[in-house]
């Protein structure tokens, strides 16, 4: 069927699959691998913090939060992604596809937020160890928590409540998931409200948290510095290794999106989504057992039972 300005669209064709049977057959083997790894993974820190005593610290009550939400993250879109690969018809409904976008606008954002949480956590532990227990206390922690996922409630989903999108330009996302620049193609009318709220929330979520976590990490750069003992220094950098690996995973799949964005590179923009949905979410479990030493060491333990 044609479809004309008029024609109201019910549900999209995700075009950016593969086109041979051999690549498509790779291609969902590489997406099940790192969507069971994610699973697994990120089950292994929420599982591990519950659990293991020794990670009943406001560090790792952060970290639990982190494996939720890129838990949470990875299943909002890989199930969908894998299921597409071996349809024939690999579409998703209107309304599916606006959840889909919505959720992972809504987790990308917390998680920000929640990296900002963490490096500052880090720096009143190395900054102001003194006053550590009082600051970071478990009130607070969860205090904290709850209003980041209140402020990018508010942030990302209300906006998108008070103007819902009609479509009526197509059906066809040249992508493996609902992406916001593509779907926006695609809407009719007045898109006015959407080109103002989009940068607004790019600035609120993503830079400015950005900007707090480059100046945490000046800030705890300089009271490492003080530090005379060379063991102190080692000790101080290495609990902000695994948190600054995040941070530069995160941001820089970030960055490379919303640079695909601006330069309309849609074959570009869909890879660098794949690995900011995917492989981001993968690789933090990994990195905070291979780096963090209490996380390694309870590892360990599990193995050893």
């Amino acid at each position: 069927m044609k479809l004309s300005n008029e024609t109201l669209i019910e549900e999209f064709v995700l075009i950016g699959f593969p086109k041979d049977t051999k690549s498509c057959i790779l291609f969902f083997l590489a997406v099940l691998l790192v969507y069971f790894f994610t699973v697994f993974g990120n089950m292994f820190i929420i599982a591990a913090v519950i659990f293991s005593p020794k990670l009943h610290l406001p560090m790792y009550f952060f970290l639990w939060n982190l494996s939720f939400i890129d838990l949470c993250f990875s299943c909002t879109f890989l199930p969908k992604a894998l299921t597409s690969i071996l349809s024939v018809r690999r579409t998703i409904s209107v309304t599916g596809c606006i959840v889909q976008m919505y959720i992972g606008i809504y987790l990308g954002g917390t998680e920000s937020f929640l990296l900002t949480v963490m490096a500052y956590d880090r720096y009143v532990a190395i900054s102001l160890p003194l006053y550590y227990n009082i600051i970071m206390n478990w009130k607070t922690c969860r205090s904290i928590i709850i209003v980041l996922w209140l402020v990018d409630f508010f942030i990302s989903i209300v906006p998108a409540i008070a103007k819902p999108l009609v479509f009526c330009n197509g059906n066809k996302l040249d992508h493996f998931v609902c992406d916001m620049l593509q779907v926006l193609e695609l809407a009719c009318g007045n898109l006015q409200y959407f080109k103002l709220a989009i940068p607004a929330m790019s600035l609120l979520t993503l830079v400015l948290p950005l900007v707090f976590i480059v100046v945490s990490y000046i800030l705890i750069i300089s009271s490492i510095l003080k530090i005379q003992s060379i063991d102190g220094k080692t000790k101080a950098f290495s609990t902000c290794a695994s948190h600054l690996t995040v941070v530069f995973i995160f941001y820089g799949t970030c960055i490379g999106v919303y640079t695909g964005q601006i330069n309309r590179s849609s074959s570009n923009l869909k890879y660098f989504t794949l690995i900011y949905g995917s492989m981001t979410p993968a690789l933090n479990p990994l990195i905070y057992t291979l780096r963090n030493k209490d996380v390694k060491d309870t590892f360990k333990n599990i193995l050893a039972k």
